[in-house]
């Protein structure tokens, strides 16, 4: 008797998306050796199905008699799915994030709306938020960051004992040099982690995060102010008179711009500019 191989009316389980997979069912009918039960799903089933390449066969005994190997049945099972090849050693994988970060602001870009009540005139703050008798409360809001992950398969004999102590140390700094396209000082390195994949490379991933330098921003009177990236800015308030509104406004007096992150040359990864 030849070997057959039926498909199951429970056959075709699919699922959708960037984890797609169709799961094929069998029944192998003929032989009661695991080999040429195997062999005849592989040869009966297509190696691709849906726009999904074959990626396992699995064979299960249901009832084998060596005796009688024409009664014998076997569970066959197929699964297809995405095609991913294992990326070569020197190689790159790349994933990005723009989902931004918050940051607390006390100065608006622009004061929109001014309303006063009968008979009041409105205190001109210069753009100064949330103003109180004891300060300037300001609001948190989303800004520009750029997060991004990049996977390296790196040969053995770079992944050495002082190239993990660089990564250690470039941590927490920004680029020292214009970086994947952004200038000095808009990038921040994250930190790294790595793993041995075989006995010839290193998978290790970088982790960025990059704002943008700006440049001739204006923070009520003051103008001129340039800023990098990661450079933290803040106000410093004065109690004036306001001669419209003849109340005390609290108005910015002077702007700072202080660096708080060390520069570094990003050379020292090893996976270019």
């Amino acid at each position: 008797m030849a070997i057959t191989v039926e498909e199951k009316p429970d056959s075709r389980e699919g699922t959708l998306g960037d984890t797609a997979e169709i799961t094929l069912r069998y029944l192998i009918r003929g032989t009661a050796d695991d080999g040429q039960a195997r062999a005849a799903l592989a040869d009966n089933t297509p190696l691709l199905y849906a726009g999904l390449v074959r990626k396992t066969l699995t064979t299960t005994p249901v009832f084998v008699d060596i005796g009688k190997p024409d009664t014998s049945v076997w569970d066959g099972v197929v699964r297809y799915g995405r095609w991913r090849r294992q990326p070569d050693t020197g190689e790159s994988v790349f994933e990005f994030d723009t989902t931004g970060g918050t940051q607390h602001v006390t100065q608006s870009l622009q004061t929109v709306g001014v309303y006063a009540a009968p008979g009041r005139v409105a205190t001109d703050f210069q753009g100064a938020v949330g103003v109180t008798d004891s300060g300037v409360e300001g609001v948190d809001i989303t800004v520009p960051v750029y997060r991004w992950s990049e996977r390296h398969f790196l040969d053995e004999e770079m992944v050495t004992e002082a190239y993990k102590d660089n990564l250690f140390w470039l941590t927490g700094r920004l680029n020292s040099h214009q970086f994947r396209g952004r200038e000095t000082g808009e990038v921040l390195f994250m930190g790294s982690r790595g793993a041995r994949r075989s006995d010839e490379d290193w998978e290790v991933s970088f982790h960025f995060a990059a704002s943008p330098n700006r440049r001739g921003l204006q923070v009520g009177s003051v103008v001129g102010i340039d800023k990098g990236g990661w450079e933290y800015l803040w106000v410093q308030y004065e109690k004036v008179e306001d001669s419209g509104s003849e109340r005390v406004a609290t108005r910015p007096r002077a702007v700072y711009v202080e660096r708080v992150y060390e520069h570094d040359d990003f050379l020292k990864m090893g996976i270019g500019t």
